[in-house]
């Protein structure tokens, strides 16, 4: 009796081959499973915005009888519109810290042994990691805020009818779809304007073998004092603070341009399509630069890797 299991076979009579493992998709998986503050955090910070923006509203609904019909759509409007700043500022702060721990962390628990057993090149494992700030973190932060405006404007909505009123006007006023535009754009900005951030945290990440956070810092500083010291120049300090802040500068038109007549109707608040420069973003020698830079970063993590053994 024959005892061979039997497979299905494909039109040419022969086992069909195994599906691709796909190691770039399970290192990030494995990324998001063993850093639950990628996830955790961002998830705490949206339903603290939630409850207090709720609160907020209802607090508002007490007092829209003294209010107009415009003020009250605007006072209704007004969390929804800031409820995705804190949200987004949470997850570049932990994309930071992941990035400072990524690497270093494998070495400080030993993992990395483990780790280096499996048929995953050190180039994927570190681009893996790199994904998790430069696109996990963002579609996380991008679903939240989505989330979170379309439950306070629904909240809102509820609000303005118990008073009598249409909520047509509130969501014109609201704006969702353009400023989900906005948003959408503005992060993906920070993203690339932070690339060398990132990508500078994470070679330091490979390369420490003792207090990372100060290997990230002290290295700029030190050269920005010897500079000012020996030159009584700011140059790169400059430098720092241009890559610190400049992505609202070179993404968007604001306030100091309308100041100089070359933004009517600006005030100083990112909630026009208007306001959105791409290019002007694109053409911004500083992100190219500084895209370079991050690729240089990664491609020396990954040599440090290779050739890094546990703390």
């Amino acid at each position: 009796m024959n005892n061979v299991a039997e497979f299905p076979l494909d039109s040419q009579g022969a086992p069909p081959m195994m599906a691709a493992t796909r190691p770039m998709y399970w290192s990030i998986r494995r990324e998001v499973w063993e850093n639950r503050s990628i996830t955790m955090a961002p998830l705490i910070v949206a339903a603290v915005v939630l409850f207090a923006s709720a609160i907020s509203t209802l607090v508002l609904a007490s007092r829209m009888v003294r209010l107009d019909a415009a003020k009250q759509y605007a006072s209704v409007v007004k969390p929804f519109s800031i409820a995705p700043a804190p949200i987004m500022f949470t997850t570049i702060l932990v994309a930071f810290v992941y990035c400072l721990d990524a690497l270093y962390g494998e070495r400080r628990d030993r993992s990395i042994l483990f780790w280096k057993s499996l048929p995953v090149s050190d180039r994927t494992t570190v681009l893996a990691k790199a994904a998790i700030p430069l696109a996990v973190l963002p579609l996380i932060a991008i679903a939240l805020s989505i989330v979170v405006q379309i439950l306070l404007l629904q909240l809102g909505t509820m609000v303005v009818m118990g008073h009598g009123r249409s909520p047509a006007p509130l969501w014109g006023e609201a704006r969702f779809f353009q400023g989900l535009v906005i948003m959408v754009y503005g992060l993906g900005a920070h993203v690339l304007w932070f690339a060398p951030i990132y990508g500078w945290l994470m070679l330091v990440s490979a390369w420490a073998r003792r207090a990372p956070v100060l290997w990230a810092l002290l290295p700029p500083l030190a050269i920005s004092a010897v500079e000012r010291i020996t030159f009584g120049t700011k140059f790169f300090m400059n430098m720092l603070q241009y890559r610190v802040t400049g992505a609202m500068k070179e993404a968007f038109v604001h306030a100091s341009a309308a100041a100089k007549g070359s933004c009517a109707g600006c005030d100083g608040n990112i909630d026009r399509l208007s306001q959105l420069d791409p290019a002007r973003l694109l053409g911004a020698p500083g992100l190219w630069v500084g895209l370079l830079f991050a690729a240089a970063c990664f491609a020396v993590a990954v040599r440090l890797r290779r050739n890094r053994e546990p703390i």
